[in-house]
Order: structure tokens, then C-alpha cells, then sequence
């Protein structure tokens, strides 16, 4: 019998801890072995992918067999509680191969209507930003921080990050530049990482598309923990993936959105 009782937010830093010793040693190795999961692209998995997971598969097994989990290497399992875990073991793995520390573990715990709990952890860097209700904070070399979003009102002074410059279809891309023309600074290539830096008042949206479940559900929490908004192209719930667009705040989103969602 469990004789120690312990919180959605200590299972869920277990999780983190377990996943930073399971990728770490495969991390910028010229050993390290790439699968393509995408016919006609490239979408690589790793054995760190795997490995990841699988650790916190098994302690969710340990504290918390009756909840659900939905991971991108494993799949899913159905739960008896109406909670279900969402996992990314590596979010941006195509970073991982490439050696760059943007790539990071996403954790999420939500319900039907969203997530209310999330993780994003670099294991490298060795920093980890956290959502759970309306607290938010990171932790990491330069000790802990409240999180909080910044109030930049006007497209003319905002930051944006995607992570590819083409974003999706050919159409989500025209709609990606119509927001980037009107910014002050537009940035590539960060991944799970864009959502971090979002939470902790370093950059305004961040927009996207083509998105699942597990690579946006952890940073929904986070960001919207530290005062920010994650939806969709045409302002609806963005935790099943798709079109997303994670802003700041109202004026900033309602900025980005008028423009979106003409397309």
C-alpha cells in the first residue's frame, strides 16, 4: 500500500526529474540513431524520445494508475477518473538531433475542458517553468521566478516566435505573415522554448499551426497561469492542437486574432 501521499505538481516534477536523466545522455552523442516517422518529410524520433516517456509512464503507473495518458510515442490509454496526463517526451526533437537546447519535456494534466496543470522542462539548460491554477514560476540556474506576461497593447511592439518560417499550408503561412509584417521583431526555430520565454515576459505571441494535443497542452497551463491566453485561429479552445495562436494578453491576442482569423 502507498504510504506517502504526493501532489499533482510533486508527480508531475517526478515525471520532469526522471525524463532530464533519461535524455540527457543521448543529448549532442554522434551515436545517437534517428528514425523519420513522416513519409516524404522528416520528423525524427529517438531512443531518448522513447526512453523519456516510457520512465514517466511508469510513474504515473506508480502514483497515479487511474488517470489517463495520452503520449506522442505510445499512445494512449483510457482512465478512470476523468484525468488524463499529456506527454511530449521531446518536444522539438528535430532541435535535439541538431544539438541546439531548445528542445524540452512537455507534462500536462487537464480534464475534458482543457489542461489546468503543466511542465516545460530543458533538461540541458536545466530550467523548468510551471503553471498549476494561477500560479506560475520557473526554476532554474538563476534560482526561482514568478512567472508573468508581459502588457504590450500594439503589434508594433511586439515579439513573435514560430518555429518553422513556413508554418503550415501555404495558407496558414500568407496568415503568419500578415501578423509578421505588423511586429517589431519576428524569431524562428525555438519550439516548446517560444511558450517559455512567452510565460516569463520575454517575448508577446507566438503562432503556429498543425499542432497535437501533447505539443501544446503543457504550455496552455503555463501561459495561461502566468496571465497569458492560448486559442485558436478564430478565438476558440486550442488544447486539441491545430491552428494556435498564445498571446500575452487580451489587447495583444485580440490584435494578432483580427488578423488570423480572416483565414
Amino acid at each position: 500500500m502507498q504510504n506517502v501521499v504526493l501532489t499533482d505538481l510533486e508527480v508531475a516534477e517526478k515525471m520532469a526529474d526522471a525524463a532530464r536523466q533519461a535524455t540527457l545522455p543521448f543529448f549532442r552523442q554522434p551515436t545517437l540513431e534517428t528514425e523519420n516517422k513522416l513519409q516524404g518529410g522528416f520528423d525524427p524520433v529517438t531512443e531518448a524520445d522513447r526512453a523519456a516517456e516510457r520512465v514517466m509512464r511508469d510513474i504515473l503507473a506508480q502514483w497515479r494508475p487511474d488517470d489517463g495518458i495520452l503520449g506522442e510515442e505510445y499512445g494512449a490509454i483510457a482512465g478512470q477518473t476523468g484525468r488524463t496526463w499529456v506527454l511530449d517526451p521531446i518536444d522539438g526533437t528535430r532541435g535535439f538531433v541538431s544539438g541546439t537546447p531548445t528542445w524540452g519535456v512537455l507534462i500536462a494534466l487537464g480534464d475534458d475542458s482543457g489542461p489546468f496543470l503543466g511542465v516545460i522542462d530543458q533538461p540541458y539548460i536545466g530550467e523548468r517553468f510551471v503553471g498549476h491554477g494561477d500560479s506560475a514560476f520557473s526554476a532554474g540556474p538563476m534560482g526561482r521566478t514568478a512567472l508573468a506576461t508581459r502588457k504590450t497593447a500594439a503589434l508594433k511592439d511586439a515579439v513573435l516566435f514560430t518555429t518553422f518560417p513556413e508554418v503550415g499550408s501555404d495558407i496558414e503561412g500568407r496568415a503568419f505573415r500578415a501578423v509578421s509584417e505588423q511586429v517589431q521583431l519576428t524569431r524562428y526555430g525555438m519550439d516548446c522554448y517560444a511558450y517559455a520565454l512567452l510565460a516569463a515576459g520575454q517575448i508577446d505571441l507566438v503562432i503556429e499551426a498543425g499542432l497535437k494535443a501533447y505539443d501544446i497542452q503543457a504550455p496552455i497551463a503555463v501561459i495561461q497561469a502566468a496571465g497569458g491566453i492560448v486559442t485558436d485561429w478564430q478565438g476558440r479552445p486550442a488544447h486539441q492542437g491545430g491552428r494556435v495562436l498564445a498571446a500575452a494578453n487580451p489587447d495583444i491576442h485580440a490584435a494578432a486574432l483580427d488578423l488570423l482569423r480572416h483565414f
